[in-house]
């Protein structure tokens, strides 16, 4: 295969200037390899290969630095799966237990958690995601009668970029939310796969742009430090992932967390996952370990940076030009591949009359109509036997080009006029 060297990371540069790499059969028997085919395509064990171990490791502690010695990484078949197999360890039906998350949560992680029987429920959320004392105050107040559940004893939250709200948690706030997970003695799933896609702050269009790092050393002193890093009761589990940085089909990801957990989590790997495919582990390890190296693989989250830097920035450009702004109204996000749109439905000619769920309804069938895909804010509400407490549609700027963003930003914009009287 053909893989891209540091700094030439586009298509036509791979093609180029890629170097080209083979995985043979027998490449630690005969090429003083470390890993190959006759390995990787055997039984392994549920951590997936050591060799990929390893590499994990130097990672996470080059990136997390958890502060306590007796941690641990094992490998997962993406976040999704490593997700449930954490609620099968933490949480019991049975016990009535549940699960605090943000008001408006990854709608995969909730239906995760709903056939295991789990109660869900929302805290409230602002421009930096999960207001720690809002969760202070909800779980301080808990009435379990009232409920029908139990307190909370774990927490799910998305702290980069979250999904869908595009929200990211700063600093400061990380550190108040676990104090707030101490306070009440909850288990944090750490759920972080746009950690790496951290942006500089929206300018504006007109302003001059910030520029990018100058080097690795730079790249990784402005990230946001990981709750993991900050975690010295041994209360995270960070979920990794390779699925929005690199292969979302090789269904391979990582955990990291206390020996005691990981532990835990690798007998549940025994009878699930068995750990990620060999395929998966081979051709990554032969990308990450033996051709870019650490460097090499910061170098390439670099670059990814800018590009989705310039995703997003397109994608505010067309809000701004084709959005009315006295009904609409987003924060420019700072990580990840989301963004949140707030419609206000009290300027609705029909609002009071009509439910938020029926002119959401109205303005998602009119996008349809209009050949535009939005996600409505209703898919992702945590407690879905309460009413909307807003109207939101959720944007991507993923996989389109500017000029698609553009075209779809001002078929909803028809669709919002359409709905609010051409407004």
């Amino acid at each position: 295969m053909k893989i891209p060297v540091a700094p030439n990371f586009s298509e036509v540069e791979t093609l180029e200037k890629g170097k080209t790499v083979t995985i043979g059969k027998y490449d630690v028997r005969d090429r003083d390899g470390t890993f190959d085919l006759s390995i990787a395509l055997n039984y392994g064990q549920s951590t997936g290969s050591a060799q990929m171990i390893r590499f994990l490791t130097e990672h996470t502690e080059i990136v997390c630095k958890p502060p306590y010695a007796d941690w641990r990484v094992c490998q997962t078949i993406g976040s999704t799966g490593a997700l449930e197999q954490a609620l099968r360890m933490f949480c019991d039906k049975d016990r009535r237990d549940s699960v605090l998350t943000e008001q408006f949560s990854f709608s995969t992680a909730l239906e995760t958690m709903a056939p295991l029987g789990i109660n869900v429920f929302g805290c409230a959320l602002d421009e930096q995601g999960l207001m720690p004392e809002a969760m202070d105050r909800l779980l301080t107040s808990w009435d379990e009668k009232a409920r029908g559940a139990r307190k909370p004893h774990v927490l799910y939250t998305v702290p980069s970029g979250q999904n869908p709200t595009g929200a990211t948690q700063g600093a400061d706030r990380r550190r108040a939310i676990y104090r707030v997970c101490q306070k009440h003695d909850m288990f944090i799933l750490e759920d972080e796969p746009y950690y790496f896609l951290q942006m500089p702050s929206y300018t504006g269009r007109d302003e001059p742009e910030v520029p990018p790092p100058k080097d690795v050393e730079e790249f990784m002193s402005s990230l946001i430090p990981s709750l993991v890093s900050m975690d010295v009761d041994g209360r995270v589990m960070r979920m990794d992932s390779f699925s929005k940085v690199l292969v979302p089909g090789s269904r391979m990801g990582w955990v990291v967390g206390s020996e005691q957990i990981i532990e835990r989590y690798q007998r549940h790997a025994e009878v699930a996952s068995q750990g990620p495919a060999g395929f998966s582990q081979i051709i990554l390890h032969k990308l990450l370990d033996e051709t870019w190296g650490h460097e090499g693989y910061l170098r390439w989250l670099m670059n990814l940076r800018q590009e989705y830097t310039k995703k997003r920035n397109a994608l505010l450009a067309a809000c701004e030009d084709h959005l009315p702004r006295d009904i609409v109204s987003w924060n420019p996000p700072a990580a990840g591949m989301f963004m949140w749109l707030k419609v206000d439905a009290s300027q609705h000619p029909e609002a009071g009359r009509r439910s938020l769920e029926e002119i959401e309804e109205e303005i998602f069938s009119s996008c349809i109509d209009g050949g535009v895909l939005v996600a409505r804010g209703s898919w992702f509400l945590a407690e879905k036997d309460k009413a909307l407490p807003g109207l939101y549609f959720r944007t991507t700027y993923a996989m389109a080009t500017p000029e698609a963003m553009n075209e779809a930003i001002k078929r909803f914009g028809d669709a919002l006029r359409k709905s609010f009287g051409n407004r």
